[in-house]
Formats: structure tokens, sequence, C-alpha cells
């Protein structure tokens, strides 16, 4: 299954100048965006930037935010209902956050459970509502957003740039940042000044790892006195495309209707997380295969034996045939022949049938006509019956072996199946 990754780019902090200008100029979307073609999650098949029409398709697409994007609250989950648990966690972040709570976008950690404490993430949701909506406009229909970064162990620095928007482009410069992630939270601080230096444990927890872009790898190395594993942009957006996060919760949460869910579903299905489920249905389907195959061949095998069985019985009961084509059918002439010559009414006799109607006819009045075509016999009704002699005559010959039909003031009577 394919899947694009797609870097947002950082939100631009805007002065107090620009802040009085027009807001939507933080949510217009970018010319290009950078992003990643993975056909496995694991491995980089393509990789690049482009606008959004000229984005790859693919089968799922997953957004990444930049790690200065997203702020992280511990809390305890509010034991609210589903569609109040969004202005539950607002009115508990009211007092932490700058922003006004209809301002924010916020999610909750996956797996968190009302009355435990959990993880939530807090991002701008003008911001990220307008390059989602910069997506659909040119069909990149997003199924989830990633954070860069987030509450994880082992601990991890990551060395990132941020580059500074407040100039002009000939004047713009690489600003050095820092990415502390724990369980214990997520916190950013800038390499210049003694900020970063202050607040980075000392000495580092064991196991700790240090990552950092391209750019930042040697200034990184000098400034922590400590090998820093470079990572490229499409490492970081892969490895941040695995984790469990989704930000697209509460009003931003999907909502799939007619074919899409079809697709949803297929994609879903065709997942590494359902390789599983589906090595299980083939081996089902196999078994299943298999076993009717064998089922067949016994069947098969049977008839084969039963037919070799009836073949030696016509042989050994009527040895004059010498060529068998349908044994059951040869073999029930043949019977039927030697009756006839033996002089014994068969089940299909007329006087067989007039025997029967004999013993279950009703008072003494004479039928109005007999009809035998060799396989059913037709007795016209005395206009005498009343419907419970009808039902009394019906009776008796079905006890003796005959179904019996009326229609047109006629009974139509004939030998009911497996009758001796």
């Amino acid at each position: 299954m394919t899947t694009l990754i797609i870097q947002l780019p950082a939100r631009q902090r805007q002065s107090s100048e620009a802040a009085a200008a027009d807001a939507s100029a933080a949510a217009s979307a970018p010319k290009e965006y950078a992003y990643v073609l993975t056909a496995n999650g694991q491995t980089v098949a393509r990789q690049g930037g482009a606008a959004p029409s000229a984005l790859p398709r693919a089968e799922h697409v997953v957004a990444v935010t930049a790690p200065t994007d997203v702020s992280w609250h511990r809390l305890e989950l509010p034991k609210a209902p589903a569609a109040r648990l969004r202005q539950a966690l607002g009115a508990l972040l009211e007092d932490e956050l700058l922003d006004d709570p209809d301002d924010i976008h916020v999610a909750v950690a996956p797996g968190a459970k009302a009355g435990d404490s959990t993880w939530v993430a807090v991002c701008d949701h003008t911001w990220l509502t307008g390059h989602l909506m910069a997506l659909e406009k040119a069909q990149i229909r997003v199924d989830r957003v990633v954070p860069g970064v987030w509450p994880d162990a082992p601990p991890t620095a990551y060395f990132h740039e941020l580059h500074d928007t407040g100039h002009s482009p000939e004047e713009r410069g690489l600003e050095l940042m820092l990415t502390w992630s724990t369980p214990d939270g997520v916190a950013t601080w800038p390499l210049q000044g003694s900020l970063a230096r202050a607040l980075l444990p000392e000495p580092l927890p064991p196991g700790s790892r240090f990552l950092a872009t391209p750019a930042t790898a040697a200034p990184a190395e000098r400034w922590l006195g400590h090998v820093v594993q470079s990572q490229s942009p499409g490492e970081h957006l892969l490895q941040s495309a695995r984790s469990m996060w989704n930000l697209l919760q509460f009003e931003l949460t999907p909502r799939s209707k007619g074919w899409q869910v079809i697709t949803d579903q297929w994609r879903q299905f065709r997942s590494p997380q359902w390789r599983p489920v589906r090595a299980g249905l083939l081996a089902l389907v196999a078994v299943q295969v298999i076993g009717l195959n064998a089922w067949a061949w016994h069947q098969q095998r049977e008839i084969k034996a039963r037919k070799a069985e009836m073949t030696t019985l016509l042989s050994e009961a009527h040895p004059q045939i010498r060529v068998v084509l349908d044994p059951m059918v040869q073999m029930q002439r043949e019977t039927e022949s030697v009756r006839a010559m033996a002089g014994q009414l068969g089940g299909q006799d007329m006087e067989v049938y007039m025997q029967a109607v004999a013993s279950a006819w009703v008072g003494e009045q004479p039928a109005k006509g007999l009809i035998y075509d060799g396989s059913s016999l037709v007795v016209g009704v005395p206009p005498e019956w009343s419907p419970s002699d009808l039902d009394q005559f019906g009776s008796r010959m079905r006890t003796a072996g005959f179904t019996v039909e009326l229609g047109d003031g006629q009974l139509t009577l004939r030998r009911a199946p497996g009758a001796p």
C-alpha cells in the first residue's frame, strides 16, 4: 500500500504589527509541500517538493506537523460524553493557553481512557484547517495528521532549523533549535543563548538518542559535545508517520461517505496491521478448496463403486444383457419384463389403481367415468358426494400410497413417490 507523507510547513509566528494585518495570511497554503512517497512505510520510494496539485497520488496520505507547531499538556481526561468532550478539554486548557479555546485544535492521545491522566496535543485551528483545505482542493484527502515529535521513550534530542520569517528572503538566517522529547513531555529551545544548556538534563539519561537534520548535524555535535546521528527529512517523515497519534479528532474527524467508506475499508484491510488477517483468510480459503476437492474425489469414488456394484448385480441377475449402459434403467426394464411374463401386477398397472379405488370408495354411487393413461387414473366424482365424502376418499387413497388431485369434478390419482 503506497503512502504519501507530507510535511506541513511551520506556522509563521507573526509580530504584533503583522498580527493586526489580514489574519488569513497565516492560513494561506505554501507554493510547495515537501513529501515522501513510500510503498512499505520503511523506505523512501520517491521524495521532493511539489505544489498541492502536483503531489503524487497514493492510497494513504499522512501529514506531519513541525515540532514547534504542537504544544503538549498533561491532564486527567474528563468523564464527559463524546459530544461534549471537546468543550470540556477547552475549559481545562483555558488557563494554560494564551489563545482562545475556540481558536485551538486539540487531540487526545491514542488509547486514552476517561478518568486517566493523558497527553493532549494542541495546535492552531486556523493554520491546520488552512492546509487541510488547500490539500483537499487539490483532491489530496489527508487520512492522518501526526506530530513531528511527541512524548515518547527513549529520550530524544532532535536538532533542527527554524527559518526566521521576520526579514526579507535575502536577510533570513538559519536559527538552530533543539526539541527534547521524553515520556514526560516535549519542549523546544533555541541553541543560541544559555536556555537550552540550562534546561537539558545533565547528565543525559541513559539510552538517549541524538538526531539532527543534515544542516544542523555539525553545529549540533559541537554544541553538544556528543556524536549526533544525521537524519534526512525523508527519514524523519517516515519515522513520524509510524506514530500512533492522529490529530484529526473532534470537528476534524474525517467523515467518509458513499464510495469513500468502501475505499477506506479496503485500504485498511490492505494495511500491514491486517496482514495476519489476510494470511488467515487465504489459509482458510485454501483449506476449504482442498477439503472440497478431497470430498468431491471421495464422492466420485463412491459413485464409481456403486455403479460397479449395480453393473455386477445386473450381469448376475440378467446374464443375457451384454452391453451395460444404464444399470438402474436396464435392471428396472428387465425386472418389469420378468414380472409381466410371470403374470404379476406392477405398481403402475391399471388393476392396482382399480383395486385401490374400490377399497377406498365411499357409498354405492358409481364413478362418472374412468380414464387411464399408464401413469395416472382419472375418476369422475359422483354428484351425490359431499365434501366430507371427498375428504374421506382422499385420505384412504393417500394411506394406500396415492396422491389425489380434485379439479372440474374429477379426481386424478397417481402413485406417490417412493410408494411400493
